[in-house]
């Protein structure tokens, strides 16, 4: 069973450290020579990856597989979330040829399953998803048989700024909730829970992509919490839920109140699945895009209904 968590109302940015990270979650680097190509096909094409951007631990293991997740709109986010290592400040205008960019790098890398991300765009009309349909549909072009899967922001709850993205036709859109409820003003001060289960449900009552979403343990949410916010995610239709341990990524960031066990992942794993979620992908190493094709292509070989 999940063990209780420790009350988070010590944690704030620069505030009491992290506890010792345990065995289970240290990283080895790739000893082979596949890394550096893919970090070299990013950057030729001028790009981004969120891999690097949020110091995501598996980028080691991702970047050797030759698979990278691609993050558009800039390096500058205009929100600054408690969990994030992505810079906060004044975005560049978007490139209009970084669609194209995104499409050859990714046929460069003969992805069969492309993941696009972006930083949170509040200065944008349409939060950016103009540039997301632009990147489907480029991608589709320069690969036909790819699955494409976008982790979209909340576009401030605009139905016409989702509905952009999912007309271009991606197999996947994926909002991460990112933590319970009750630790939003600590861990998202400029989003709304409710919002983001809204774009969810959009999603799923579309029949258009499947709904995706991830969570973070560790930062002070209780069990009952994390069951909670299951529910409300199989009730928005939501299929496929990512869960890991956070991480921080530096020190103007949340401190980590606790290190979950593997073994309590697997409880929420059966919890998720006890609420209705067919799909759960859970481990302290799990995050919203590790593993995201092998994801896909599961569900799609099992006639899941997890994909449209």
């Amino acid at each position: 069973m999940l063990s209780p968590t420790p009350s988070p109302g010590q944690s704030s940015p620069g505030g009491k450290p992290s506890p010792r990270l345990p065995a289970w979650l240290r990283v080895k680097q790739p000893r082979d020579g596949v890394f550096p190509g893919t970090a070299l096909a990013v950057a030729e094409h001028g790009l981004r990856t969120v891999c690097r951007q949020a110091r995501c631990p598996n980028m080691f293991e991702c970047f050797g597989r030759g698979v990278a997740t691609f993050l558009i709109l800039g390096g500058a986010c205009t929100r600054s979330c408690g969990f994030c290592n992505v810079a906060h400040g004044v975005p560049e205008p978007p490139e209009p040829d970084e669609p194209l960019r995104v499409a050859q790098a990714a046929a460069r890398l003969g992805l069969k399953h492309v993941v696009i991300t972006s930083v949170t765009r509040d200065d944008l009309p349409d939060g950016g998803a103009i540039q997301f349909a632009a990147c489907v549909r480029a991608v589709r072009e320069a690969l036909p048989g790819a699955t494409v899967e976008v982790l979209v922001p909340d576009f401030q709850g605009s139905r016409e700024a989702l509905q952009m993205v999912l007309d271009a036709g991606p197999d996947v859109v994926n909002h991460n909730l990112e933590t319970v409820p009750e630790l939003y003003s600590l861990v998202r001060p400029q989003a709304r829970y409710e919002q983001s289960l809204e774009l969810l449900e959009r999603v799923a009552k579309s029949g258009r992509a499947s709904a995706k979403s991830g969570l973070m343990l560790g930062l002070g949410e209780s069990p009952g919490q994390v069951e909670r916010t299951l529910a409300d995610l199989a009730t928005a239709g939501c299929r496929m839920v990512t869960v890991g341990q956070y991480l921080r990524p530096g020190r103007r960031n949340l401190p980590v109140v606790r290190y979950v066990p593997p073994e309590e992942f697997e409880d929420v794993a059966r919890m998720g699945r006890a609420q209705g979620i067919p799909v759960m992908y859970c481990g302290p190493l799990v995050r919203s895009s590790h593993n995201a094709g092998d994801f896909t292509d599961g569900m799609r070989s099992q006639g899941s209904p997890c994909c449209p």
